[in-house]
C-alpha cells in the first residue's frame, strides 16, 4: 500500500467570514475515501479548529481576549466540533477516523516520537484514518509550530510516506506575483533548483503560513526522499486527479531527491 499525507490549511477550509467551510471539508473527505478504497493509506493533517470554534460560539466581541486567549477558546470548542464533522463525513463512506493532537515539543522527545509513530501505524494497519492537528489549547507562541505546513512535513518524514500533498489557496509556486499578468506556474522543482527569488512572503488572513512556509517544508521533505505536491485545495477533485487520474491539473511538484 502506498502511504500519503494530505495537509489542508485554514485558507482552504475557511469561508470569507472566518467560519468553517463544511461543504469544502465534505468534498475533501469524499476524495480521501476514494483514495482509501484504491489502496492508499492516508494521514490527514487538518487545520480548521479555530474556524470551527468561531462559527460555533458566535461571539460578537472578543476584544477583551488577547490573540492566544482567542485561539485557545476557539480551538478548545472547535477541535471537538471539527473531529465530529470528520467522523460524520467519513462514516458515510464506512470509514473510521482517529484524532491525533500534538505539540512541537513532542518531536523533540524520542519517546514521544515513537509513541506517535506507533499510534498512527496501529491506526493505519486497522483501516483508521489519522486526523492530525496541533493542540492549540495548550500551545504557546514560542512553542508552536510555524504552521501546519511544518507539522505535515514532520509527520510525513516520521511516518515514511511516499507523497506529501499540501493543499493551498492557489495552484502552486509561481515565478512572480500570481495576480500579475504574464506570471507562470512552476510545474516542477528539481533537487538543487534555486527558487528563493520566486517565493512570495504574503500570508492569508486566516493562516499562519504562506507560500514561503509551504516551499520551505516542501524542499526539506523532498530532500528526505518524499515527493511533494502543492495544489489548490478548492479545485474540484484535486486529490483524486493528482493521485489517480492522468488528467493534467495545475500544481507544483517538488521532486524527491
Amino acid at each position: 500500500m502506498k502511504r500519503i499525507t494530505v495537509k489542508v490549511g485554514s485558507a482552504v477550509l475557511t469561508r470569507q467570514g472566518g467560519t468553517l467551510d463544511v461543504t469544502r471539508l465534505s468534498a475533501i473527505v469524499d476524495q480521501i475515501a476514494i483514495l482509501h478504497k484504491n489502496g492508499y493509506e492516508v494521514i490527514l493533517v487538518s487545520s480548521g479548529a479555530v474556524a470551527s470554534g468561531r462559527g460555533e460560539l458566535h461571539l460578537g466581541n472578543t476584544q477583551e481576549l488577547d490573540t492566544v486567549g482567542q485561539r485557545q477558546l476557539f480551538s478548545a470548542v472547535g477541535q471537538a466540533k471539527l473531529i465530529n464533522r470528520y467522523y460524520d463525513f467519513f462514516s458515510e463512506h464506512h470509514l473510521h477516523v482517529g484524532q491525533v493532537l500534538t505539540q512541537k515539543s513532542d518531536f523533540d522527545s524520542p519517546e514521544h516520537l515513537r509513541n506517535m509513530q506507533t499510534c498512527m501505524n496501529v491506526m493505519l494497519e486497522n483501516g483508521v484514518i489519522p486526523v492530525v492537528n496541533e493542540n492549540d489549547t495548550v500551545s504557546v507562541a514560542e512553542l508552536m509550530f510555524t504552521d501546519n505546513d511544518e507539522l505535515s512535513g514532520l509527520i510525513a518524514r516520521m511516518m515514511k510516506v511516499d507523497t506529501l500533498i499540501i493543499l493551498s489557496n492557489i495552484d502552486g509556486l509561481y515565478d512572480g506575483d500570481p495576480k500579475a499578468p504574464g506570471t507562470n506556474l512552476i510545474h516542477k522543482v528539481l533537487p538543487g533548483n534555486q527558487i528563493e527569488q520566486y517565493i512570495q512572503t504574503e500570508k492569508t488572513v486566516v493562516g499562519r503560513g504562506g507560500m514561503q512556509s509551504k516551499c520551505t517544508t516542501a524542499l526539506e521533505v523532498a530532500s528526505s526522499g518524499i515527493d511533494v505536491y502543492i495544489a489548490r485545495g478548492t479545485r474540484e477533485n484535486v486529490l483524486t486527479d493528482l493521485i489517480l487520474s492522468e488528467a493534467r491539473i495545475p500544481h507544483t511538484h517538488f521532486v524527491r531527491r
